[in-house]
């Protein structure tokens, strides 16, 4: 590294000294971001990744001419939290500190929505939209809405958001007329305030309509939106509002309510003038959620991707598709409102038919499509109701509440591993609704929205998003995208029905996503550069391969570059102990049922191994493939040790929360739980709140699903039969087993032991993930049998 780089980025750097790395990896970011390229990189615990990716991006921002801003994303919302601690200080030691806002949904934001002043049952989300509708109608320079106020702009505010080139379409003055019309008389001690964050609003808890001095009819508006409408859509909140001018919801969501703006609208206007803004993986890879990025995210974007061991998993989610039952129950009267309205009289009917053909949609198509949404439901409600008549016992014989399982089920419509037409669209096809019909459901719902907008129905319509869907559920291929329905285990109160598990399950028809990796690397492609990080990426040369890195680094028409590099743990070696348990694999047909009565011979064995283990010091951390397996596990350590022993099992955020406050504190206990749960990732065990961590098998997914046999499927199409089962389960597996593992040891004065059981991680054994670990881990890995346990455990303690 040379001295004048160093000297480029130190200025940028929070610490007086890097750690041992920390220098390497801002340079390796800074280098490959200047070629335009995205480093892939791996970094334990220590090698401080967060502030050198925000050091790399400060000076890319400031001291080139290539990056305008960063986008920083990340699934976990304690590392969010660490981004903005980090840019903070940055900034105590700039002279011109970094803008930066950390973005937060509309639904944790509107006023009116976290005090539930909408009405019951409506979506916060719905309700915003609608009400911003309607104040802009009543905002723009063309409405009838009268006023002879004068709006004088307020000093201080952010400038104004509206897009480059956008035509100022709005007044000011009008705006200013709906928000001093809702404003709170403050000696009225009879209306009710509005209060949300600490703060109390300038306007009443109740939602303001307009007087008849206004409009002719009484129109709802959201007071907090005209108010940004007020400030020509600029804001008084600036990032002035933290002292270290990264601004997240704390700081503008109470400053937003006090002024009278809305806060989501005070975020946006932050978002366009930030250098660094710090969201979710929705923020880039979601369709919805990528709309409030769209306006800063181009060429001169670095993007820095947290967790990204979890990149592939999330974005397949994401990816992912549903269609339903109730909502094409509700495209179905959506169309059928307009249906009845054109025959209630010959004017209507041609009034209509006017509207529907600047669409070039006859009424003809309209009817063809409410029949064709009539139908499906029919076809879903017997599919549904023929799967559970094979699949559950009891069913349909008049006592269904004593036989429907309390569980979410998958009906898959084709085979997973044969990529076929599946069944759903085989009936369409044989019912006449073939590409033709489902391809112009979306154009025939948008003509029917705007239809019913003309007619003055104020229905909250969704044909034209749903038939875009079933036009996608035409289009895409079968291998990519594997259909099915989901029946979602929802119990709602007994209803005299014809289809029985209506009262029990939400139905939908599911398109999932098999193969997320050419999204990701289209959308990677849109970028400057960006560095994709995680302590657990290895194989790295794998991980280019499922998230479309490689296919970035060879493409035709712009290849990028894309380099990668592994960084090792720097904590001293002498305190840590890395043990392979060396039984035989804890595989389902050996293990058997994880009844407390089922004493087979694999079980003993591993409950002798979790006993000696968790009797071991201090606070034991006892990882399963699964949370049933860990129940069993914790009966059995509760049988045989007196040691207290805490189970985790799938919980609400709060209670997984408490069960984790409960174990670091008070005397040494053992906490038994799924590798796959969420206190053995993104969870920090500081200090002597933990001192070993053993994971018991390897925690595949379940591999009887449709869904993970078809992206098996798919993976294997994609990366060749021979590594499909490797690529799509068992790396994944092993991330999640070293995630699990990295909670031991979180710092340099730390001590722990890491513990992985079973033969399938002794190397060269049958099937083994022993060469999926990094190198320089493989080397610290001592395999003993459990006799040796008690011994080792000692030894290692001892010398403590």
């Amino acid at each position: 590294m040379s001295e004048s780089s160093l000297e480029g980025w130190l200025e940028y750097f929070g610490f007086s000294d890097p750690y041992t790395n920390q220098d390497d990896v801002i340079e390796s970011i800074i280098k490959t971001a200047e070629d335009r390229g995205y480093l892939a990189m791996e970094g334990p615990c220590g090698t401080g990744k967060t502030m050198a990716s925000l050091t790399a991006a400060s000076y890319l921002i400031r001291e080139t001419d290539q990056f305008n801003n960063a986008v920083v994303v990340t699934p976990v919302k304690q590392q969010r939290q660490q981004f903005v601690e980090d840019l903070r200080t940055i900034n105590t030691g700039l002279e011109e500190p970094l803008d930066g806002v950390a973005l937060v949904g509309k639904r944790d934001l509107c006023p009116y929505g976290r005090e539930d002043v909408f009405p019951a049952g409506s979506s916060v989300q719905d309700r915003c939209e609608d009400l911003r509708e309607n104040t802009a109608e009543l905002v723009a320079e063309d409405s009838e809405l009268e006023t002879e106020r004068q709006f004088v702009t307020e000093e201080g505010q952010a400038p104004p958001s509206q897009t480059p080139g956008e035509e100022k379409w709005w007044d000011t003055a009008k705006a200013r007329n709906l928000v001093e019309t809702a404003r709170r008389d403050p000696i009225d001690e009879d209306t009710e305030p509005l209060h949300t964050a600490g703060q109390t609003s300038p306007f009443p808890r109740s939602q303001p309509a307009t007087t008849p001095e206004m409009t002719q009819s009484r129109q709802l508006y959201c007071p907090f939106e005209a108010e940004w409408y007020a400030h020509d859509k600029g804001s008084p909140v600036t990032f002035s509002a933290d002292e270290n001018h990264v601004v997240t919801a704390e700081e503008f969501l109470p400053e937003s309510v006090n002024t009278g703006i809305c806060p989501h609208r005070a975020m946006m206007v932050l978002l366009e003038n930030a250098d660094i803004v710090i969201g979710n993986y929705n923020h880039l890879f979601d369709a919805a959620s990528r709309k409030i990025v769209d306006p800063i995210l181009d060429e001169n974007t670095l993007v820095i991707i947290d967790e990204a061991h979890r990149m592939e998993e999330r974005v397949r989610d994401l990816l992912t598709d549903t269609i339903g039952y109730s909502t094409v129950k509700r495209a179905e009267r959506d169309l059928g409102v307009l249906l009845e309205r054109s025959r209630q009289a010959d004017k209507n009917e041609q009034a209509i038919e006017r509207w529907l053909a600047q669409h070039d949609v006859p009424l003809e198509a309209v009817e063809t499509a409410k029949q064709f949404y009539s139908d499906v439901m029919e076809w879903l409600e017997e599919r549904v109701d023929a799967e559970l008549r094979d699949e559950v016992d009891g069913y349909g014989t008049g006592l269904t509440w004593n036989s429907i399982p309390e569980r979410d089920f998958e009906v898959q419509l084709r085979e997973p591993k044969k990529p076929e037409t599946d069944e759903f669209t085989r009936w369409a096809e044989q019912n006449d609704y073939a590409g033709d019909t489902l391809r112009t459901l979306s154009k025939v719902g948008l003509a029917v929205e705007d239809a019913l907008e003309q007619i003055g129905n104020e229905r909250d319509c969704v044909c034209t998003a749903i038939g875009a869907l079933f036009g996608q559920w035409w289009e895409r291929d079968h291998t990519n995208y594997f259909r099915e329905i989901e029946l979602e285990y929802s119990e709602k109160d007994l209803q005299d029905i014809e289809k029985p598990w209506q009262n029990y399950y939400n139905a939908s028809l599911v398109m999932y996503n098999c193969m997320p990796s050419q999204k990701i690397k289209d959308i990677l492609g849109e970028f400057g550069g960006g560095v994709l990080m995680s302590a657990t990426l290895e194989p790295l040369s794998i991980f280019e391969e499922v998230t479309g890195l490689e296919r970035l680094a060879t493409d035709d028409e712009e290849p990028r570059i894309v380099s990668s590099q592994t960084y090792d743990l720097t904590f001293p070696e002498e305190n840590r102990a890395s043990w392979i348990v060396d039984v035989e694999a804890f595989k389902k047909r050996n293990r058997g049922n994880p009844s407390i009565d089922n004493r087979n011979k694999t079980r003993e064995r591993y409950a002798y191994v979790a006993r000696e283990i968790a009797i071991s010091q201090g606070n034991i951390l006892l990882a399963w493939p699964n949370y049933s397996e860990a129940e069993w596990a914790a009966n059995r350590l509760r049988e045989d040790i007196d040691k207290p022993v805490l189970l985790d099992q799938s919980s609400s955020h709060e209670e997984t929360r408490e069960l984790k406050r409960e174990f670091v504190h008070g005397e040494p206990k053992v906490l038994v739980t799924s590798t796959r749960g969420t206190l053995t990732e993104g969870v920090d065990y500081e200090g002597d709140e933990l001192h070993t961590c053993a994971v018991f098998g390897i925690p595949l997914v379940n591999i009887g699903s449709p869904r993970v046999q078809a992206v098996e499927h798919a993976y294997g199409h994609q990366f060749g039969e021979e590594n499909a089962f490797t690529y799509a389960l068992t790396i994944p597996a092993v991330r999640q087993v070293r995630q699990a593992l990295g909670r031991v040891i979180r710092g340099p004065e730390e001590r722990g032991v890491r513990i992985v059981v079973g033969e399938r991680f002794v190397p060269r054994a049958l099937h083994s993930v022993y060469d999926y670990f990094p190198k320089n881990e493989r080397e610290e890995l001592i395999q003993m049998k459990p006799d040796f346990l008690e011994s080792q455990f000692k030894q290692f303690w001892e010398e403590s």
